[in-house]
This record gives C-alpha cells, structure tokens and sequence, in this order.
C-alpha cells in the first residue's frame, strides 16, 4: 500500500473550552461531500462532546461515524483505545475521506502523533496536520483559562515550585505540535486584545505557523483539511515540556457529574453555571438540560464567566429527557461548592 492510499487524519487540541467541538461540527457540517469521521476523547463520565456531535442533524453523520472514547486520554491510552477506534473506522465501506481526531482539552498531542509511526498504523493512516485551538478572549485576558489568576498567585508565593503550572504546560505542549492555530471567540476580541492573544501563541509556537481568526468555530474545511503535513515524520523534532519525562499523568484534574432535574428557566440555569465556574479551580462546565414544555434539548457550555446555552436538537422518541452536566477543575476544587451553586 503506498503512501497515497493512506487515510489522512486532523488531530484537533486545545485547551478546555476552546472550541474544539463547534470547529469539528462546523466541519461536518460543511463536509462538501467528503466522508468524514470522527474520533472523540473526553475527560469525564459522560460523553458531552460527542453528543453534542451527534447532534449536529446532518442526514451523513450517522451513529457509527463518530467514535468516542471516555475516561482517558488518547495521549496516554493509545494502545488500548486508539487502535482498536482505527480499526473501526477503517473497516467501514465505503472508505472514509478523511478523519477527525479531538483530544480531550487535557491531553498532550505529541505522544498520538507518534504513535502514527508505529507500524500496525503507519501504512494506513497519515497525519494530515494538528490543529490547536486557543480561546481567544483569554489569552487577550493574559490567560490560557479563565482561573488562572489564583494559581498564579499561588504558585509565586510557593518558593518550593521550581516547574512551570501544569495547566499552562498543557496549553504550551498543544502549541508547540501544531501546524495551525486558530483563535476562536474572535467576534470577542478589539485590535488590542488581538494583538495581546496573537502575541501569546507566538510566544509559545517555536516555528512559523498561521494563525486564522474564528466565531463560531466558523472556518472553510478547504483551510483545516488537505494540509499534507505528514506530522508523524517530523513530530520528534518539536519539542515540548515532556519530553524528557518516561510518562506523565493527569493528576492536577477531576471532574464530577451533575444529574439536572428538569428545569424550567435555561436563563436561571446559565446564572446557576456561572456561579459554580466561579468557584477557584473550576475550569469547565458543560452538559445538557431538559425544558419543561420544550421538545428540544438544551445544550449548555461554560467556560469562566463565560456561558452559553442553545437548544441544539429535538429529543428523540423514546429517549429519557435526561440532564447532566459535567465540570472540570483542577483536583481539590470545592464539589460542594459547586453542587450548591448548580442544584441549590
């Protein structure tokens, strides 16, 4: 099988909240006829992302085009779950196009890409390019997320810590594997706070990489696919902070799950979400809603004091009206707290 043949493949990163998931929809939804599929790691018991995939309504993206693995990062499980998912979706006909990868906000892209060299993979698939996905407002804040200020302040007063915050060498590793950035939230953003996120990712890039402004995760598929990187065969030479490391963990992160009742006001919901997001450490909310009266499912997504809420689907016959949303923070955030905030 020559080069040629191979399926190319889109590794998406980024950091929590980003934009990872509205980009790869917008993708799907504007595929121009390619066969595509995804994969999607998630951090958390319930499969939020790939939900709000499965919903995006299109008649070509079907059950099996889209392939979840929970619990895990793909970045330290690739033997174990991204195997197997290739082998899933390489063995549909017709043959896909092209292939989707989101990682968990969490992960580090390195070791997947690497593990494009191995030779049970190497002659099937290709790394088309990595794409990372930075939130925009943020950065121009002088953040990679929005808690960051408390753990700053945390680790100068600390004369013990002699390494760099684990969240802020998460986003950094991100940077230094990609061959496109793009900045989303950019409709969020003046001259000024442009010119400050522009300057952190090339603060963070150890290369010449473009950087393409994005709202709504609005962004031609002709610009993300079809790079022709082959990343797998020059992934080595990028450097990043663990690279010297025999393995790594995610232990600086947990998440819960909150089981939603029904509700009746997605406003009074959001202000709730903002509230817990506000609790130090908490880096991430995001789930769905059942409305009282309402035959569409409510999704919604909080990052810092930002949150959004949209209906995104009708729900399906048959299917329990169930609401759940997940949080992600750094380990020892207040669950109480925010189980107050959100339930009351």
């Amino acid at each position: 099988m020559t080069s040629l043949a191979r399926v190319p493949c889109t590794i998406v990163t980024g950091f929590l909240g980003a934009g990872k998931t509205t980009l790869i929809r917008h993708m799907l939804e504007n595929a121009g006829g390619r066969r595509l599929a995804v994969i999607v790691n998630e951090f958390g018991d319930v499969g939020i992302d790939g939900e709000i995939l499965k919903g995006c309504g299109i008649e070509s993206c079907t059950e099996d085009t889209i392939v979840e693995l929970a619990n895990g990062c793909l970045c330290c499980t690739v033997a174990d779950d991204f195997v197997p998912a290739l082998d899933q979706i390489l063995a549909r006909s017709p043959r896909v196009d092209h292939i989707l990868i989101e990682t968990s906000g969490l992960a580090l892209p390195k070791p997947l890409v690497q593990a494009f060299q191995w030779p049970a993979i190497k002659g099937r698939v290709t790394v088309d390019g990595v794409v990372a996905v930075v939130d925009g407002p943020a950065l121009a804040e002088g953040r990679v997320a929005p808690d960051l200020a408390a753990l700053d302040a945390q680790r100068a007063d600390d004369a013990s810590l002699d390494h760099d915050d684990p969240v802020e060498e998460v986003f950094k590793d991100q940077i230094a594997c990609a061959d496109l950035v793009i900045l989303s939230k950019s409709d969020l953003l003046d001259a000024a706070g442009f010119a400050i996120a522009e300057k952190a990712v090339a603060g963070a890039l150890p290369r010449a990489v473009k950087l393409v402004r994005a709202t709504g995760g609005k962004v031609d598929p002709a610009v993300l696919l079809g790079l022709g990187v082959g990343a797998e065969d020059q992934i080595d030479g990028r450097r990043t902070h663990h690279d010297d490391e025999e393995d790594h963990d995610h232990d600086e992160f947990e998440s819960i799950v909150l089981e939603l009742p029904e509700i009746s006001d997605p406003a009074a919901l959001a202000r709730r979400v903002v509230a817990a997001a506000e609790t130090p450490d908490v880096l991430r909310v995001k789930g769905f809603a059942s409305v009282s009266g309402k035959p569409m499912r409510l999704l919604v997504q909080g990052v810092g004091p930002r949150v959004s809420h949209h209906f995104d689907r009708p729900w399906g016959t048959g299917e329990e009206r169930r609401g759940a949303l997940v949080v992600i923070g750094l380990k020892g955030f207040d669950r109480a707290a925010v189980e107050h905030a959100i339930l009351g």
